[in-house]
């Protein structure tokens, strides 16, 4: 089976899981192309998100060098995830965000404390850089399902 037939046969993830898990997949062309998962739902209704980026449903960078909009993308598809799990913002229990220039970020720190409700544990990194040069931000948040 080659990687492409992998990827197009549904991720079927097999049956001898130590955790048994749910792979959560979005309406998205660019995530059928990529080896991982937007999000997975492990035993114990726990949501993890892969590190989401500022991609449109394409999987083309939206605010290349505006860290406002490469932010408020993020939270939009991490949202996405979150809905096509059944869960929420209310439910996310730890954010962890890479940025290329903390100081830029926190001074955008209004557009993530919209969405850290009910107090979520989180870890904010500056990085040297991101998969693309373009990109300025990506967020990943572990979540309970109701």
């Amino acid at each position: 089976m080659t990687f492409c037939q992998r990827l197009d046969s549904s991720r079927s993830i097999g049956d001898n899981l130590s955790i048994p898990r749910r792979v959560i997949e979005l309406d998205k062309p660019w995530t059928r192309m990529v080896p991982f998962s937007l999000g997975v739902v492990g035993e114990g209704r726990i949501l993890f998100t892969a590190g989401i980026t500022a991609r449109d449903s394409d999987g083309e960078v939206i605010g290349k060098g505006d860290m406002r909009a490469q932010m408020e993308q993020c939270f939009r598809n991490v949202g996405d995830v979150l809905h096509a799990a059944g869960t929420d913002f209310g439910n996310v229990l730890k954010w962890t965000m890479y940025t290329t220039d903390i100081d830029e970020f926190s001074k955008n720190a209004d557009v993530y404390k919209r969405h850290f409700i009910n107090s979520p544990a989180s870890t904010l990194v500056e990085v040297r850089r991101l998969i693309f040069p373009e990109m300025l931000v990506e967020i990943e948040a572990v979540a309970s399902l109701p």
